[in-house]
């Protein structure tokens, strides 16, 4: 996921698009903690893409 693309998008769908990765999230640490997960670096991924959204919201808020 790139910045830019979380730029064009709304308030709303920054929103949804946080809790589809704070849900997915969830899910990756209970497949670590449950020993389903192959690969690790996925959480990784979802953990900087959730801080991708928030940075972009919080810069929209300060607008």
């Amino acid at each position: 996921m790139k910045v830019s693309e979380l730029q064009g998008k709304d308030p709303v769908a920054l929103t949804k698009e946080l809790n589809e990765l704070l849900k997915a999230q969830f899910s990756l640490r209970m497949q670590i903690a449950t020993q389903q997960l192959n690969n690790t670096s996925q959480l990784k991924k979802v953990r900087r893409d959730i801080a991708r959204v928030k940075t972009v919201m919080n810069q929209k808020d300060a607008k």
